[in-house]
């Protein structure tokens, strides 16, 4: 079989137990190209990610606004919780989104432009409010809702214009967020100081409305062309144990990368830094993270979606776990901290759509996104609050805030390297040769076709040889 002929194929997951599920065509499948107008793809996802994440990322300058001017008086938590919530309101609309989706009514480009319209009306209502009940209703509920719609509308298209550099394109994409939160870390700052905090958010919901109409335009689908299934709440996937390792994962990476995010630029400010310095240290963190994902993802194609994810994840680990507490305590040095740290804090993101592809297929992308966004609302909610709980007064303040964020990285990356193992066991149950093992790397783990001729691989979840599962946490792979 070509790979052009392989390409023509429906992709489908190598679950058993999911392997019924309807698919939302049955027409045959057009010849697909790599790349093409999936670059215009990728760039409308990417300004989509700047203008919805990476305005989310300024929420940091805001929050430390808030606390140091003690606006709408209320205390350090009740601010925390507004940041949070607007993550977990994105990641709570999943379900919502996903449903829309797979509406023929509606689809991809209309939920995104329904996304924006809440986002418009979540700035534009927090440039009028008074109390800390505003800010959550606008800043908290309409933008995180806006947000999601907007986000996981969008964050299974890039992967079905790719096979060869799928990781490198969703990369690319996921950066925006990184450039959007540079510049809009620098910009609300700026707008703050000159022209006061409501006219800084109506600015923003002028800006936010009309370049995310533009990125809901050039983005399009191939759900047809793939048979993506658009299954809001597909409890079957917990049944798969790699499912739940990913989920293990994406969890604790989540609470460590939003306690990051949101407290360096305050942290910055309890260490001596004027709001400006600590302004400048919060952009040129995202701007790490904008830098930091292209080459995440291009390393992802050539070392190993699940190697690079996993490394990534401990080296963050351990730059919070040394350098944060023994050597951020300057303006230099808090520079170096942000770009290390910021190139690889959100490596889940860069990294999410393809893991999730080694783990579910590519059909199934959308269903398991939706299912991994309800499993993170709960960490995104409460996170930040955690996070500023454990925050003192004074000289080293920080400390108990460093120390969880950094066991929270290297737990993470325990239980993801535990399912690069099931990665590496199950291509040696399928008995690959070298260029099978590619190829199935390559195509996100879809190893259908290679354990036709194997009639006791079908229950991947169930290992009969223990020996070779460990074996996987130590084989040098690339998976």
């Amino acid at each position: 079989m070509t790979e052009s002929d392989k390409e023509r194929q429906p992709e489908s997951g190598n679950d058993s137990n999911i392997e019924n599920l309807p698919t939302s065509t049955t027409q045959p499948q057009v010849e697909f190209k790599e790349g093409g107008y999936g670059w215009v793809v990728i760039f409308g996802v990417f300004i989509l990610n700047a203008h919805t994440w990476g305005l989310n990322s300024s929420f940091a300058v805001f929050l430390a606004y808030y606390l140091r001017t003690g606006m709408f008086g209320a205390s350090q938590l009740g601010y925390a919780f507004v940041g949070g919530l607007s993550i977990s309101i994105a990641l709570l609309a999943s379900p919502l989104a996903t449903t829309l989706i797979g509406w023929n009514r509606c689809g991809t480009q209309l939920t995104i432009f329904l996304g924006v319209i809440f986002e418009t009306i979540g700035f534009i209502g927090s440039s009028f409010a008074t109390e800390l009940w505003h800010l959550i209703l606008s800043q908290g509920v309409a933008f995180g809702l806006g947000m999601g719609l907007c986000f996981v509308a969008s964050a299974s298209v890039p992967p079905q214009w790719f096979v060869k550099r799928r990781s490198f394109a969703n990369a690319i994409a996921a950066s925006g967020s990184g450039f959007g939160g540079l510049c809009y870390s620098l910009a609300t700052n700026a707008m703050i100081s000159n022209i006061g905090l409501s006219w800084a958010f109506r600015i923003l919901a002028v800006i936010c409305f009309v370049i995310n109409t533009i990125a809901a335009y050039l983005i399009r689908d191939r759900n047809k062309d793939i048979g993506s299934v658009h299954i809001a709440f597909n409890w079957q996937l917990f049944k798969r144990t790699p499912f739940l390792l990913m989920q293990a994962w994406m969890f604790l990476s989540l609470i460590a990368y939003i306690i990051l995010v949101f407290s360096i630029v305050d942290y910055c400010q309890t260490v001596g830094l004027s709001a400006s310095q600590a302004s400048l240290v919060g952009a040129l963190f995202n701007m790490a993270q904008g830098l930091g994902r292209p080459a995440i993802g291009l390393s992802s194609d050539s070392v190993g979606r699940l190697n690079i994810a996993n490394l990534c994840t401990l080296f963050c680990g351990l730059l919070c776990m040394f350098f944060w507490i023994f050597g951020a305590q300057t303006l230099a040095a808090c520079i170096v901290f942000a770009i290390l740290s910021g190139s690889v804090a959100g490596v889940i993101w860069a990294t999410v759509a393809p893991v999730t592809a080694e783990v579910v297929g590519l059909a199934l992308i959308p269903s398991a996104l939706s299912m991994t966004w309800l499993v993170l609302v709960l960490p995104a909610t409460f996170a930040e609050v955690i996070g500023l709980s454990l925050r003192r007064a004074g000289p080293g303040g920080y400390l108990h805030v460093q120390l969880f964020t950094a066991f929270l990285y290297i737990g993470a990356f325990m239980f993801g390297w535990a399912l690069r193992a099931w990665k590496v066991w199950e291509m040696e149950q399928a008995r690959l040769n070298k260029e099978q093992r590619e190829l199935a790397i390559r195509d996100d783990g879809v190893l259908t076709s290679a354990s036709e001729h194997e009639p006791n691989t079908n229950d991947l979840d169930a290992p009969q040889q223990p020996v070779s599962f460990l074996r996987g946490l130590w084989v040098m792979v690339r998976v």
